[in-house]
């Protein structure tokens, strides 16, 4: 019997000593997703807040699904606008081994987590306005901008055809991006100028680059120079430099449509149309199925107006205010149709 106690205390110990070395050995790896009620969530925000809808909104819908749901915590970190220090930050972020998650929206993230990825195998990253697919890490929802840019594009064509105050003869509408990416220059504008084709094809483009997504004064200088070269009708991804734009075109008097959210009020009478990117509605379920272990890591969806994730905003007051019933009836059925999948369109690959 004494043989026996030594023998199994011997294995106790050297059971105890592979354990605790095994807890000390990984340290702060990173944490697997656990179905279960707890949930730490890094929203990473390639960027600032401040003069950005789409980014606002993913941070609003984390925070309030925290709100709604006990043992979730949610961390808002902006990166700020210098995009090579993007990587750095997050591999540091992740590093620490405290989010279960890490939810971000962009492009651009779409490889930076990838490359984060291979250092932290267990680290899950969910990506909105991005396409990925075949990372067992990584989940992309792409919003359908093609889509929202074809419908504002339509509108816009309507007004710079139209008799409307500062309308012209010119026919040429205007598009001012903080900076080139991909989903830019090949959905985004091409869908602008198609939609706008739709009215009238001799509808032509003057399209300009600020380079960054803060430098307002650029913004106004480009728009400036824009409406002198005959531009009635703007469409606007600049950011916080957006502000531009909105003080020239109140004015010298020229309209704007605007993607992603409502700002009608951004320059009273000047915006006559706003897209809108279900943002929150989409963070609020994608943390939702994370919770509930539902999320198809891997795979990458494309998300647009048929899905209820891309409108256009009609109810605001000040589209009825703006517009006349002639330009709001056309356009009014237009969108019925689209809604109906009665518009015929190719969206262009990425």
């Amino acid at each position: 019997m004494h043989t026996v106690s030594i023998k199994n205390s011997i294995w106790l110990s050297f059971l105890l000593l592979f354990v605790t070395v095994g807890v000390f050995a990984t340290g702060n790896a990173e944490k697997p997703v656990v179905n279960g009620n707890s949930l730490s969530v890094l929203v990473y925000i390639p960027g600032v807040l401040a003069g950005s809808p789409p980014y606002i909104s993913m941070a609003e819908g984390a925070n309030e699904f925290a709100s709604e749901h006990q043992g979730v915590t949610v961390k808002v970190y902006e990166a700020g606008f210098n995009q090579a220090e993007w990587e750095e930050q997050l591999t540091s972020l992740v590093a620490t081994g405290q989010y279960d998650i890490v939810l971000t929206t962009n492009p651009s993230l779409s490889d930076i987590s990838q490359s984060i990825a291979k250092k932290f195998p267990n680290q899950k990253f969910v990506i909105t306005d991005a396409q990925l697919a075949g990372n067992p890490q990584i989940r992309t929802y792409l919003y359908n901008q093609y889509e929202q840019s074809y419908f504002l594009g339509y509108l816009a064509g309507l007004v710079t055809t139209s008799s409307l105050p500062y309308a012209n003869s010119d026919l040429k509408i205007g598009f001012i991006a903080a900076q080139e990416f991909p989903l830019l220059n090949k959905q985004i504008i091409p869908g602008f100028l198609d939609g706008a084709h739709r009215v009238n094809p001799n509808i032509t483009l003057d399209f300009r680059v600020i380079g960054n997504w803060y430098d307002a004064n650029k913004a106004a200088e480009l728009a400036l120079s824009m409406i002198e070269a005959k531009v009635d009708v703007f469409m606007t991804l600049s950011g916080g430099a957006d502000q531009g734009l909105f003080k020239i075109a109140g004015e010298k008097g020229a309209y704007i449509v605007f993607p992603n959210t409502n700002s009608y009020g951004a320059v009273p009478k000047m915006v006559v149309g706003c897209g809108i990117m279900e943002q929150k509605k989409l963070t609020k379920e994608i943390l939702g199925d994370v919770l509930q272990g539902k999320v198809a890591y891997g795979t990458a969806t494309t998300v647009g107006i048929q899905e209820g994730y891309i409108d256009f905003i009609s109810a605001d007051p000040a589209y009825t205010e703006n517009l006349p019933q002639s330009i709001r009836t056309k356009f009014d059925a237009f969108m019925a149709d689209f809604h109906a999948g009665k518009i015929v369109y190719t969206v262009p690959s990425l």
